[in-house]
């Protein structure tokens, strides 16, 4: 009905799945942090959205970092409400699969997620990440003010100098005002931890920034 490649292009609001009112029952505590997954989170706390392909792998990037309050994975960016893995993997939602990381500014600096988040995927291939192929593996920072946001396009800037230098291509990665975060099933959170045999197909470039990308980028 939509074409073989209709998992590669976002769908159009008449397009997309009607979803539902009903959020998705998540655990209260994270299974591994034994911190809270939904709000309200510390005073003082910070948080951001990154979507980096399969977001099994990417929590446990995240969810390991000293600063890191609490992580939980999720969907937005898309159009469908509270939509389901099924209904996200169809294609036809337009949402990416993300991770909420909720950190302390004063543990860790935003220039630190950064890092992580430019090493531990390939920022370059659109709408896949790897085997991973769909709009639901598409490379993205989901900011919450205006410094995330400089912050955010500052790195990308001085990471696409070091691609270009190591001869990998153009930056694919959306930076956009965090959308609405619809958390998937209980199953998918912290997903890695209960299966340690789990699927990862997440892999970066071998491209690092070992001091973070704004200290590289004069920032």
């Amino acid at each position: 009905m939509f074409g073989l490649n209709h998992k590669q292009r976002m769908p159009t609001p008449a397009e997309a799945l009607p979803g539902r009112t009903t959020p998705m029952p998540v655990p209260a505590r994270h299974f591994v942090l034994n911190a809270p997954l939904k709000p309200p989170f510390p005073a003082g706390s910070a948080r951001v959205l990154f979507g980096l392909g399969c977001f099994w792998g990417a929590e446990r990037k995240f969810w390991s970092l000293d600063g890191v309050i609490t992580t939980a994975v999720g969907y937005a960016a898309g159009l469908t409400p509270n939509p389901s893995y099924q209904e996200v993997c169809s294609g036809m939602t337009g949402h990416n699969e993300v991770v909420l990381v909720v950190f302390d500014p004063q543990q860790i600096a935003f220039d630190r997620l950064l890092a992580v988040f430019w090493e531990s995927h390939n920022p370059t291939q659109g709408m896949r990440q790897g085997n991973d192929v769909g709009t639901q593996y598409r490379s993205g920072i989901y900011v919450f003010d205006d410094v995330q946001r400089d912050e955010a396009r500052q790195s990308m800037a001085a990471y696409q100098s070091a691609l270009a230098a190591a001869g990998l291509g153009h930056i694919t990665t959306e930076i956009l005002d965090a959308p609405p975060f619809y958390y998937a099933e209980e199953y998918h959170q912290q997903y890695l931890a209960k299966n340690p045999g789990g699927y990862c197909g997440l892999g970066g470039t071998g491209v690092k920034c070992p001091t973070g990308v704004l200290a590289a980028a004069g920032a």
